[in-house]
């Protein structure tokens, strides 16, 4: 076995590479996913090292350090952050030459070609579900014999071997549990509607919804939900519960929808009841009264919900599956149980105009989750948005994020500037949080609870400064 680094590089001052979602930027506040997509390849290699550096504020200094024991490092990339993890890339290869260096990533599973005739400094990259083909990697496998590889070979030819098969043994994986509680530090990771702190990680991964902004199940996860049974997700939190015991105050499931089998989902809560476990999950916005209430009488406290935007004709286009009145239900029924609900709205999705974001805005204030995630929409390679930017000629520019990791909208409409769409995040922040009817629960959560407390004030320094930054900063 190699010794083998699995990276997650320095980056942007406050920059979240790990985010498992849309997009990767800096965040309004501190926030850190895990690294689950580096941590599930981790677990399946006996004795490699996993470094998250931008939560634990690790320098590319620090990295060299480490680095420099090792034989093998596979980083993960994204689309924004590509060009600076090159930068990083270049720096343990300048300090050892015969260092094999590969990326991971929904970024180079789609240009794989592209990402390695543009970036010499790599050796090789992984295409499709990644796990196995790092693990047969650190292994020493023959890179001519590893499925799902894209290569450089002795001669600087790129060479592409045949797909990986999709993995559907999900209770075969092992758990990244360990490898959290082995290499990261948990009091690192922050996300602004959860509890700190907080552990977050995927039980399964894939999604039947064909949303054409979502990047993973266009990408690498694919559209059929593939997921570990009840009994062995009941088994890994028993195993979480004997590593973090209580330090641990909210479990965060980041399947694209955990929900979305229904009996699972309520399965799998009834093994969190008996350990007494509080936890979080993402879902759609029309599960049924009896299932919440199951749900949240098995621990479950908050939801994280996609509802994008307030317009039907734009939910129908991006293929949503979702019926505003049916959403508008789905949070009358959370309010009754006392659900928490996270709300992730998109601002600049196709037919959008300065009408429809007024109604994104009047609806998120009507619907009031408990918090909000104002995005832009962010076509990424691979993704039907980006065809559809392409075939249309919506582009305005290249760089999803700015040059201080901030995100833009790299997309114009014929009656919607970029501006406008970056303006309107703004906008949309200050109408729905300027309100009694978000403020008030914010306060009185702030004053049952004291690490609560300074955790908002801290919070909203920091969104404050982040929109003057936007102004300031973002380009026009």
């Amino acid at each position: 076995m190699k010794k083998t680094l699995f990276l997650n590089p320095p980056s942007f001052d406050g920059f979240d590479g790990g985010a498992g979602a849309r997009y990767q930027a800096k965040r309004e506040i501190t926030s850190f996913w895990y690294p689950t997509w580096l941590a599930q390849p981790a677990a399946l290699v006996t004795g490699s090292k996993l470094i998250d550096a931008p939560p634990h504020n690790q320098t590319v200094e620090d990295v060299l350090k480490i680095a420099s024991d090792y034989e093998l490092v596979i980083m993960h990339t994204s689309t924004p952050s590509l060009a600076n993890d090159v930068k990083c890339a270049e720096a343990i290869k300048a300090q050892n030459r015969d260092i094999v260096i590969g990326f991971i990533g929904a970024h180079v599973a789609v240009l794989p070609e592209k990402t390695l005739v543009d970036n010499p400094v790599l050796d090789f990259v992984c295409r499709n579900e990644f796990d196995y083909t790092c693990k047969e990697i650190a292994e020493g496998k023959d890179f001519s014999e590893i499925k799902g590889l894209s290569y450089r070979d002795q001669n600087g030819n790129i060479i592409h071997n045949q797909e990986r098969e999709l993995i559907h043994d999900w209770d075969a994986m092992p758990s990244v549990l360990p490898i959290y509680a082995q290499h990261l530090n948990i009091k690192k990771y922050f996300i602004g509607y959860l509890l700190h702190p907080y552990i977050s990680f995927y039980t399964g991964r894939g999604c039947p919804a064909k949303c054409s902004f979502c990047l993973w199940p266009q990408t690498i996860g694919g559209h059929n939900y593939r997921a570990k049974s009840p009994e062995a997700v009941g088994k890994e939190m028993e195993m979480a519960k004997s590593l973090f015991g209580d330090s641990v105050r909210e479990y965060m499931f980041d399947d694209d929808t955990f929900t979305i089998d229904k009996q699972r989902a309520i399965a799998i809560s009834e093994h969190l009841k008996k350990l007494k476990l509080t936890w979080s999950c993402n879902a759609r916005a029309n599960l049924d009264y009896d299932t919440l209430k199951q749900l949240r009488d098995n621990g479950l406290r908050l939801l994280l919900v996609g509802f994008e935007s307030g317009n039907q004709q734009i939910l129908d286009g991006i293929r949503k599956g979702i019926k505003l009145e049916v959403a508008r239900k789905f949070m009358e029924n959370c309010r009754k149980l006392g659900i928490k609900v996270h709300g992730t709205f998109i601002i600049g999705l196709p037919n959008e105009n300065r009408e429809t974001i007024e109604e994104t805005i009047r609806f998120a204030c009507e619907v009031n989750p408990h918090t909000i995630q104002v995005s832009i929409a962010a076509p990424y390679p691979g993704t039907e948005l980006y065809r559809q930017a392409l075939e249309n000629n919506w582009f305005s520019k290249e760089n999803l994020i700015s040059e201080f990791g901030i995100q833009t909208s790299t997309l114009a409409y014929p009656n919607l500037s970029s501006a406008q769409i970056e303006d309107a995040v703004e906008q949309m922040y200050r109408k729905f949080y300027f309100r009694p009817q978000a403020i008030i629960p914010i306060v009185t959560e702030m004053l049952t609870d004291t690490q609560m407390l300074r955790r908002r004030l801290r919070e909203g320094k920091e969104f404050f400064a982040y929109l003057k930054e936007r102004k300031e900063k973002a380009p026009i």
